[in-house]
Formats: C-alpha cells, sequence, structure tokens
C-alpha cells in the first residue's frame, strides 16, 4: 500500500500531467491574436476593461497559494524537496509570459519576475564599454556578438546617408494615413514612456511648437512593421559592416525618436537575440545595471555615451538598461537584432 507521502507525489505528478497537457492543447489550436480580438467574448471583456494585469495577478496568487501549500507539506515530511523543485521547474518556471497570449501586454514588473535567471558570467569582468573602430568581423565575433559584452563602434554607421534624411518631417512623410503604424495595430509596438501618446499617429499631430523642441519634452520608440517604409529607411542605412556574414538582422527594424531631457527608463528587454542601435543624430548616454541576482559579482553601474554616427551593440535582454538624451539636439536611433 502506497505512503502518504507516495500518494501526495502521484496526485501532484497527476496535476502536472493534466495541467502540462491543456497548455499544449491550447497552444497547438494556434489562435491569433487578431484573430481573437475579433470574437464577441472577447471584445466585450475588452469593454469591461479585463485587463492582463488582473489575469496575472489572479494567476500569481494561484500559484503562490499552491507553491505554499506544496512548501507547507514539504516542511512536513509529506513531499520530497526534489518532487518540489521539479514541479517548480517544469510547470511554473516554465511558464512563457512574454509569448503566452494576452488581451493586453504584461506589466514589464511581472515579465522582469519570470524572466530566467542570467549567467553572471556575462557580466563578472566587464568593467567599461569597449569603444573600438575598424573591427573585423571575426574580432565582433570573438569578443561581443554572442558574449553580451557591450561595446560602441565609433565609425559604425560610416558612409550612412541617414543622418541627411533622418529627421522628425521625414518621417512623417513616409506614412501614409492607413499604414498600421499610425494606428493603435496589434501589428506593431508603439512605445510612448513618459508621454500620453498612444500611437505614431498621434505623435506626428504634435503642435509644431512641440515637434521643434520649443514645447513639452517627449521621447517614443516604435516598430517598423510597414514594408514600404522599411524599404524607404533602407535606402539611407545598411547592415552594420562588423556583423558576420553568417548573421541575419531582424526584418523589424526598431527607431526611437526624441528631445533632450528625455529617454527610456530602466529596464530589460524581452526579445528574441542581441541588437544593434545607430545613434543617427544627436547623443544619448547608456545606463547599464547587471540583473540582480549578478549584483554580488558585476560592477553596479556601467556608463557610455554614444554620438553621432556610432553604434552600441547590447544584449537588452541580459543588461538593464536606461537612455538620457544629452545636449540641444534631437536624439534619432535606428537599430534590429541580429543572430
Amino acid at each position: 500500500m502506497a505512503t502518504e507521502r507516495e500518494q501526495a507525489e502521484v496526485d501532484l505528478q497527476k496535476v502536472s500531467d493534466a495541467f502540462s497537457a491543456l497548455r499544449k492543447k491550447a497552444r497547438e489550436l494556434g489562435i491569433k491574436d487578431a484573430q481573437l480580438a475579433k470574437i464577441s467574448a472577447v471584445k466585450s471583456l475588452k469593454k469591461k476593461r479585463v485587463t492582463c494585469l488582473v489575469l496575472t495577478s489572479v494567476l500569481v496568487g494561484l500559484l503562490g497559494v499552491l507553491f505554499g501549500v506544496c512548501l507547507l507539506l514539504c516542511q512536513q515530511g509529506v513531499l520530497t524537496q526534489e518532487s518540489l523543485y521539479r514541479f517548480a521547474q517544469n510547470y511554473v518556471l516554465d511558464f512563457d509570459m512574454e509569448k503566452d497570449m494576452c488581451l493586453f501586454p504584461y506589466p514589464e514588473i511581472i515579465l522582469d519576475m519570470f524572466r530566467p535567471p542570467v549567467n553572471c558570467s556575462v557580466c563578472k569582468d566587464v568593467h567599461i564599454v569597449d569603444r573600438v573602430s575598424s573591427l573585423t568581423k571575426e574580432d565582433f565575433v570573438r569578443k561581443y556578438a554572442y558574449t553580451a559584452r557591450p561595446v560602441v563602434i565609433t565609425d559604425g554607421a560610416k558612409d550612412w546617408t541617414a543622418p541627411q534624411y533622418f529627421s522628425f518631417n521625414y518621417f512623417k512623410s513616409i506614412y501614409g494615413p492607413e499604414s498600421p503604424v499610425m494606428t493603435e495595430d496589434e501589428r506593431c509596438q508603439f512605445f510612448g514612456y513618459q508621454t500620453n501618446f498612444r500611437s505614431l499617429g498621434e505623435v506626428f499631430n504634435m503642435s509644431e511648437k512641440d515637434a521643434n523642441m520649443e514645447g513639452k519634452p517627449w521621447y517614443i520608440g516604435w516598430s517598423n512593421c510597414d514594408p514600404s517604409a522599411a524599404n524607404e529607411l533602407r535606402r539611407h542605412y545598411k547592415i552594420p559592416y562588423f556583423l558576420p556574414d553568417t548573421s541575419e538582422s531582424s526584418k523589424t527594424d526598431w527607431l526611437f525618436m526624441g528631445s533632450p531631457g528625455y529617454g527610456a527608463h530602466l529596464h530589460i528587454d524581452a526579445v528574441g537575440n542581441p541588437s544593434w542601435q545607430a545613434q543617427i543624430k544627436g547623443t544619448k548616454k547608456w545606463t547599464l545595471e547587471p540583473p540582480p541576482e549578478c549584483a554580488h559579482v558585476c560592477d553596479p553601474k556601467l556608463e557610455v555615451t554614444v554620438n553621432p554616427g556610432e553604434i552600441i551593440v547590447l544584449d537588452t535582454n541580459k543588461w538593464f538598461h536606461q537612455t538620457d538624451i544629452l545636449g540641444k539636439e534631437m536624439s534619432i536611433t535606428i537599430g534590429s537584432e541580429y543572430d
């Protein structure tokens, strides 16, 4: 006859298997966000303002209660530590926040809670952000490409015509009114940061005084999901010369633009790969911090200034980063991920 402990472990495994099978089946359905948004029930939920914050709070609460019960059973000798760890690893830590569907984006604080821990070797011996030029592809791969060591390539954007073209009015001219970039389209991402802007269309409708940096400061970013605009942009820049021939940049460009005194708050990303970001106009200070689990072995903070024509390469999935626009000129940057 099975002991109380053995029966508890069997029951726990059955619940875990059922939960795993349910999640797998849901993923196999392949329902996209755009399709989900058309369902009347989902529209009704949106009207009732049921957000992911509420859903996440319920989920985290339930997981917390479940984990607390398991801890209590472990302390009383009903469950072993090994079975508790196995459950947490397979069914809690494996919960993929940034990939699971949701009606609204998850708050950054929730994503940070569930991000995988970083191997602290990526920052242990990094005390400054290197500044280099004439970087060969071989040296880039050996030192920086996949080591998460940040670097600024001072001649990274040489021979680009982007500085002569990129501006507030230029961007405004390449997007038509029907462009998905101009609206709150789920295919695109828009970052309003400390502003009240909800789309690029609202940005381009700001007052001339604000657009000329004579009024309220602002800073925004967006993913360029408009193919025709992407082709126009790529006339004025190219894949950085130091990227290896076997590497491919993402087809989605990221652009950031804003006035002095503003920038992006301290955060960490949840993207697929490392990325490069070219400073087209203006000057930007980057502040880098290691993740909390590496605070005991890595420098607490690194700072580097990126000037026009320079490119910073950074694994934003591993480094917390903040940007601040310096000087008096509008800052414009463009970048992409690479594999």
